[in-house]
């Protein structure tokens, strides 16, 4: 329990016959950032809902800090910050304005606050410049400001570069980011755009249609998703031996019993092809592969790709 600041056993949703989330078992480190992968209407949201006690699990378990969310509320949720979905501002205030009403409503005497707030997501402090004028982008950055300016140790963050153009999902990158590395928040942070996830988490949760699928860390992920060569012989047994003892190398994987991915791409296709042949594992098929992370959402969940 105390080896992760989140975690969730067998957390469950269901809505009538329809389960939304089916018994996830999520683990999230202190000080990472988790990236929770999937497309829309995989049960992203849900599950966050549920993080945050704004929607009761059908069963199942939630532990922030090690205690149940669920028996221990009142203590744990001042310590965290979220965004999910979009927040209730005034559309006749400025955006100062409403960060201030905010403030006032969750008892945040730090007028100072807002103003760091502001300048860290890249809004003026004091601007005149209503609400209902902002753009989607500029909403989105004050709803992120809203989730951090109570300096929570955890944050929960629902799609947050949606309506970002592409110099606003640097910065909002480059922000979360810094979030963590030099303050150590720990962040969990939801999406649909691979790449970006790619860009940003340290772990790694593939979710679709409710279920958890895979979770790891990035550089684990990465490691699947390198550059190899991919034979298709007849003996994968011999051609193992052929590797291990001509080549020294058994930085290879036998995928069945006629594919193989070596993962040692210096030595030249047609040297290995050519002890192949020569020890009686005969090849029909070689060739140089790069799976990107799109490739592997894709074998993982069987289906379609992602944004």
């Amino acid at each position: 329990m105390n080896d992760f600041i989140i975690k969730t056993t067998n957390l469950t949703k269901q809505y009538g016959d329809q389960k939304s989330v089916s018994n996830l078992n999520m683990h999230i480190r202190k000080g990472r950032i988790y990236g929770l992968l999937g497309r829309n209407g995989a049960g992203k949201t849900t599950v966050m809902k549920m993080l945050l006690g704004l929607t009761k699990p059908t069963s199942g378990e939630v532990h922030i800090f090690g205690k149940n969310i669920y028996t221990n509320s009142k203590k744990i949720l001042p310590r965290i910050g979220s965004l999910i979905e979009s927040p209730g501002f005034y559309p006749n205030l400025t955006g100062t304005e409403n960060l201030k009403l905010f403030a006032e409503l969750r008892g945040i005497p730090n007028r100072n606050a807002i103003k760091h707030t502001l300048e860290l997501v890249g809004l003026p402090y004091r601007d005149k410049k209503l609400f209902s004028k902002y753009s989607l982008g500029m909403k989105q950055r004050l709803a992120i400001a809203l989730a951090v300016m109570h300096d929570p140790e955890i944050l929960i963050l629902d799609e947050p570069i949606n309506g970002l153009d592409p110099i606003g999902i640097s910065e909002v990158r480059t922000f979360i980011r810094d979030l963590c590395t030099e303050r150590g928040k720990t962040i969990l942070i939801s999406s649909h755009i691979l790449s970006e996830i790619a860009l940003l988490a340290d772990d790694i949760g593939i979710i679709d249609n409710g279920i958890l699928l895979e979770e790891e860390s990035l550089e684990e992920l990465e490691q699947k998703n390198r550059k190899y060569i991919h034979f298709i012989v007849t003996d994968t047994a011999q051609a193992s031996r052929v590797l291990e003892q001509d080549f020294k190398t058994n930085n290879f994987r036998v995928e069945d019993n006629n594919s193989i991915r070596l993962y040692e791409t210096t030595i030249p296709v047609s040297k290995i092809t050519r002890a192949f042949m020569e020890s009686g594992a005969y090849v029909s098929e070689a060739h140089t592969c790069e799976d990107t992370l799109e490739d592997y959402f894709k074998k993982v969940t069987g289906g379609a790709g992602i944004a």
